[in-house]
């Protein structure tokens, strides 16, 4: 990996590398995932009685007897017992020859891109020490025309369209889903009731909308299903006793618009506190997470796991920056 891209030897992996090309200007790249889900909980399904994980096999779906990946083959079903065999070797006879080229088709107005469209961003860097002028004559071009730049990549044997946009020094590139992969709303939007507003709900409506109206600000954001989950492993790890929710008290039914509007608005005069709790936070300008929450996890002490944990229920231990491993990048498709 190029050293120039992230300013390390050593960091995540290409999904993509190939060449970038408008018209007759080439210029060798390489193509990072922009987000990553490896950061968040997942779990492990296993054995209830022995704690062992469980195992899956590949296997006749009629005799049972298990098959090996040589004699594993892709087919299309056309009917209930029918499928239609399709080889590796006819999947590559009908490979685009665009396999490492993204080609850059046209430009258009980014806000032409309905947001249906959007699929997953990608970093697009420079591959290795050639080919940095190219690249920064066709950045600059798109950032000059204030417009993005539609292309073709091909990831995973599918051709995708993607949309090329300036970011800081670099290239952000968006895979974008084709019209026939996007639903039509009006099947869904055709039984909406057309009502009338009167102007005073409106203005009671946008007055709370204006008493929480703020920058948007991602780091301060919380996943608190991925807090929850954390505090319920370390709970279990540390041998404390875990506790059932109560359940959500139901707020009932609106029975009067208006009458919910003002005592939204009556909630929010009574509740200064959440916006001072904000202002403070700010105020701190925290760092972004880009590790993610795992790191509130408490650390693993290989096989001593069991002593760990009944040690850790009587010692109180701060485990709020455990040394933990880099990401690794998730496969591009």
């Amino acid at each position: 990996m190029s050293s120039v891209a992230f300013g390390v030897a050593h960091g995540p992996r290409a999904n993509w590398k190939g060449f970038l090309r408008l018209s007759l200007v080439t210029c060798p790249v390489a193509l990072y995932p922009a987000t990553s889900d490896t950061e968040k909980v997942s779990f492990n399904q296993i054995n209830r009685k022995t704690g062992h994980r469980i195992k899956y096999l590949k296997v006749d779906a009629e005799t049972g007897d298990e098959v090996s990946s040589e004699d594993i083959v892709k087919g299309y079903k056309v009917d209930t017992d029918t499928y239609i065999e399709v080889t590796k070797d006819e999947l590559d006879d009908i490979a685009l020859d665009s396999t490492h080229t993204i080609d850059i088709d046209e430009f258009v107005p980014k806000a032409d891109i309905d947001n249906r469209y959007l699929i997953r961003p990608y970093y697009l860097v420079p591959d290795g020490k050639v080919g940095h002028d190219a690249y920064a004559v066709i950045r600059e071009t798109i950032r000059s025309m204030d417009k993005v730049a539609i292309g073709r990549v091909v990831l995973t044997n599918r051709e995708h369209i993607i949309a090329l946009e300036p970011l800081e020094s670099g290239l952000m590139g968006t895979l974008l889903r084709y019209p026939y992969e996007v639903r039509s709303e009006t099947e869904y939007f055709d039984d909406i009731q057309d009502v009338k507003l009167t102007r005073d709900m409106l203005d009671l409506a946008k007055h709370i909308v204006e008493k929480k109206s703020g920058a948007f600000e991602p780091e301060l954001f919380e996943d608190h299903y991925e807090t929850a989950l954390i505090d319920l492993i370390n709970k279990k790890r540390s041998g404390a006793p875990i506790t059932a929710k109560a359940a959500p008290k139901g707020g009932g039914n609106v029975i009067n618009l208006m009458d919910a509007l003002k005592k939204s608005i009556a909630n929010e005069k009574d509740a200064p506190a959440a916006k001072v709790a904000k202002e403070t936070v700010k105020a701190r300008k925290p760092k972004k997470r880009v590790e993610g929450q795992r790191e509130m996890l408490l650390p693993i002490s290989g096989k001593g796991g069991k002593e760990a944990a009944a040690k850790a229920a009587t010692t109180p231990k701060k485990a709020d920056k455990p040394v933990r491993a880099p990401a690794r990048a998730k496969k591009a498709g």
